[in-house]
């Protein structure tokens, strides 16, 4: 059996875990503690912001320490040089806020995936017809849970991913509603909560969604 890409990795972890967890700092520091933090409770496939100091380096030091364990992600890449060179830091995930063609291209041509950003109907079309191994549906928030039931619906084949405004209490229906996983930043990383309870809080609630997601997988019921 032919090994696994980097790309077909990265999908096939993300569809397993249904988690994809963003770190995203202010302020340049060492991400490999909380990169261990979100391993420890069950992720396999995280971003990070590339508005985050010292991102690629970042990316460096993660795959150095992880291997294939812990796939990595860039985020919030706007074009094609940052992706390529995200990729060449080891990311293997790239993922946009919004449609952009030659993101998505750039991507695929250096072997990672893309999942790429989209709202409306007419953007997940776009975006699928461009490539898009997953769509980030942002904000989330605007059309909640069931908006994710409309768009498979018309897209039974997409992959969805909501993002901003997920969380521990909503997680649930983003997925019964026929998400394939939820992201999220704040309700991952948060860190007043961390200065407050330490890293052990983000290895914790990375745990709490893993076993939102797989409950809520147990309980979904056939979209209409």
């Amino acid at each position: 059996m032919a090994e696994r890409s980097a790309r077909e990795a990265v999908m096939e972890q993300t569809r397993h875990t249904g988690i994809l967890p963003a770190i995203k700092l202010k302020q340049r520091e060492d991400i490999l503690p909380y990169a261990h933090a979100l391993y420890e409770g069950g992720a396999r496939v995280i971003e990070i912001t590339m508005t985050t100091p010292g991102v690629l380096e970042a990316i460096q030091a993660i795959v150095a320490e992880f291997g294939s364990a812990l796939r990595v992600g860039a985020g919030t890449v706007l074009d094609a040089a940052t992706a390529r060179a995200a990729i060449l830091a080891g990311a293997s995930l790239i993922v946009n806020p919004a449609l952009i063609a030659e993101v998505i291209a750039t991507a695929h041509r250096y072997g990672a995936a893309c999942y790429s950003g989209a709202f409306t109907a007419t953007e997940c079309l776009q975006a699928m017809e461009a490539g898009a191994d997953m769509i980030k549906i942002f904000p989330a928030a605007l059309g909640g849970p069931r908006y994710m039931t409309n768009l498979r619906m018309v897209y039974p084949e997409a992959n969805l991913i909501p993002s901003g405004g997920v969380s521990l209490e909503n997680a649930a229906d983003f997925i019964q509603c026929g998400a394939c996983a939820i992201s999220g930043s704040r309700n991952f990383v948060n860190r007043e909560m961390i200065q407050q309870c330490g890293l052990s809080w983000v290895t914790e609630q990375t745990a709490k969604y893993l076993k939102i997601v797989t409950e809520a997988r147990a309980q979904a019921k056939p979209l209409p």
